[in-house]
């Protein structure tokens, strides 16, 4: 019995201790001030609680309707092709697509030697003949193993990858006819030698 004062002296301080917090325990995240939608708000100078939309953002869905876009069965390219998209498009390659699919194009990039899945050749007949809106699909948003470069290309930069893989195709792929006059007679030459 010489314990029930203390324990009577233990319960009361508990007790005011946890009636005393009553508001103080609760969360400031729950009970935050907000603005209920299209309501004044005297925050603001306008008096609005809707506010306008932020510059350069995008909503969502309206990437759509960029002029680049294309269809995946197009073979409309959407930009002109010139030497500095060439060479931007090389560049932009080398950055991205080489570590994979290799300076040639032939999948044999450094991630691939390495051991990870090797990437189809862009040589194959299957990919030079497919169209340049599947091409850009598959850059935007990925095919297989490979992740999409939406968030990481721009999409004028991702034409000029287009446009420099099919510069790479036809650098394996021309048909003699098509060659310069110079570089036909070199190639019979060196049919000739052999």
């Amino acid at each position: 019995m010489k314990n029930r004062p203390s324990l009577l002296a233990g319960v009361t301080l508990c007790a005011l201790g946890f009636g005393g917090c009553g508001q103080t325990l609760r969360q400031d995240m729950a009970n935050q001030p907000r603005q209920n939608p299209l309501s004044p708000a005297q925050f603001f100078a306008d008096d609005r609680s809707e506010r306008p939309m932020v510059e350069n953002t995008v909503a969502h869905g309206s990437i759509a309707e960029d002029a680049l876009l294309i269809p995946k069965d197009s073979n409309a390219f959407p930009l002109p092709i010139t030497v500095e998209l060439m060479q931007r498009g090389q560049q932009r390659y080398t950055i991205f697509c080489s570590p994979c699919h290799g300076i040639q194009g032939d999948g044999m990039g450094m991630v691939a030697v390495r051991g990870m899945k090797h990437p189809p050749s862009y040589h194959q007949e299957r990919l030079r003949n497919e169209p340049v809106g599947y091409l850009y699909d598959v850059v935007t948003n990925g095919f297989g193993a490979m992740y999409g470069y939406s968030a990481q290309i721009p999409p004028r930069d991702r034409w000029a990858i287009i446009a420099y893989v099919r510069a790479l195709q036809l650098s394996r792929n021309a048909p003699a006819s098509e060659l310069p006059a110079e570089l036909q007679e070199k190639l019979k030459a060196e049919g000739a030698a052999k």
